[in-house]
């Protein structure tokens, strides 16, 4: 799953929810919803930043008036979370016997850990 977008201010690691798009030819910075796509000329803002936004001497800003909201998650995040949780619902394929087997010979485990694609069964502490 892709991870949220993240504010762009230096050192700030909230999540984004507001775009601000600098609009050069009519001294004005514009903040808005957080847009769909990044795009390399915006700047993505956590809400206490697009807040508390000041724009230089002689510039306005344009705030959008309301609730700054994470965006809700995309198809592909849906997509890969459902498929994840399938693929961590499958059983686990039976184990082969070993040589190592025949020479401890122990109770299987109730617990065992194992990997089911890139996720990793780890058992409860005993």
């Amino acid at each position: 799953m892709r991870s949220p977008r993240r504010c762009s201010r230096n050192g700030c690691p909230r999540q984004a929810v507001a775009t601000l798009t600098y609009v050069y030819n009519e001294s004005t910075a514009v903040v808005g919803p957080l847009a769909a796509f990044a795009e390399p000329h915006t700047y993505d803002l956590c809400e206490p930043h697009a807040r508390n936004l000041t724009a230089p001497r002689g510039w306005d800003v344009v705030r959008h008036e309301g609730e700054f909201e994470p965006p809700p998650p995309t198809t592909d995040d849906l997509v890969a979370l459902a498929e994840a949780v399938r693929e961590a619902a499958r059983p686990a394929p039976p184990r082969p016997p070993s040589d190592d087997d025949d020479h401890h010979h122990q109770a299987p485990q109730p617990h065992q850990q194992g990997r089911r694609g890139h996720l990793r069964v780890i058992p409860p502490n005993h």
